[in-house]
């Protein structure tokens, strides 16, 4: 729809319809600006039926209710274009960091549920519930619009610590809630020790996962040389340090290693 409607924008400065009301033409026109530029084509029209009324020559009128028709199509363009906008920004402002939501509980958002008799990933409109628990008692609880454990932890540690005033030496949690950002969050954030395997320590430890060769993790490792060797006995030494932000912002930190000789 941006793309559309900038290049009507366009074509209605180009040919003179209405005044430029924008500097910069590559950014994408906004809700207020759609509406303005409605504004100047219900008043061209208006120019226009004024034009027709007082206009006697029969040729002139029809070609002025031609250029009015259309004007009139514009306008039916930049309504629709008005109209999606307003929408689009709507469901925006409902979804925030969410990629989906429903339209009966604007709260709640689609996810996978462990209930599927179909068989086939349907996902349905839900909350993520988290609980807290010590010795088979819950100590606290609550809901959650992302449908990722992962996410959930952190502010759900806060919220624990928020209403009791500190949190439990050991944080115990299965695979689920395993994460570089939350490992190094309850340790350097809560000074609590994370007591959660990772989302892969059950394939790390299969006899096909360890036997595979050309998985680096397999790979014999010169700790004095810093210098991982492949199977092909290649030496892949480091280069350098480097860095990348994951979808939610989260740094993660690399090693980067690089074979010479290949």
């Amino acid at each position: 729809m941006n793309e559309d409607s900038k290049a009507l924008y366009h074509e209605l400065v180009t040919n003179k319809i209405i005044p430029e009301i924008k500097e910069d033409h590559d950014n994408e026109l906004t809700k207020e600006e759609i509406d303005l530029i409605g504004s100047h084509l219900d008043k061209e029209i208006e120019d226009l039926n004024q034009h027709i009324n007082n206009e006697k020559c029969t040729k002139t009128r029809k070609q002025i209710r031609l250029k009015r028709t259309k004007i009139k199509k514009y306008k039916k363009q930049i309504n629709d274009y008005f109209e999606r906008k307003y929408r689009y920004e709507f469901q925006k402002s409902i979804l925030k960091d969410r990629n989906s939501y429903s339209k009966t509980d604007h709260d709640a958002t689609f996810m996978r549920m462990k209930e599927d008799h179909m068989k086939n990933g349907q996902l349905k409109p839900g909350y993520n519930l988290q609980i807290a628990t010590n010795s088979q008692f819950v100590l606290s609880y609550n809901v959650y619009q992302n449908p990722t454990d992962t996410r959930t932890m952190i502010p759900f540690l806060n919220s624990i610590q928020e209403t009791y005033g500190h949190l439990p030496e050991y944080i115990v949690a299965d695979a689920g809630y395993g994460s570089e950002s939350n490992y190094k969050a309850i340790i350097d954030d809560f000074n609590r020790t994370p007591l959660i395997t990772y989302g892969m320590f059950i394939k790390d430890k299969t006899k096909k996962y360890k036997s595979d060769i050309f998985n680096t993790q397999n790979w014999n490792y010169d700790e004095i040389n810093d210098e991982f060797i492949c199977p092909n006995n290649k030496r892949l030494g480091f280069k350098r340090y480097a860095y990348r932000h994951d979808k939610y912002g989260y740094k993660r930190d690399f090693k980067l290693y690089e074979c010479d000789d290949c």
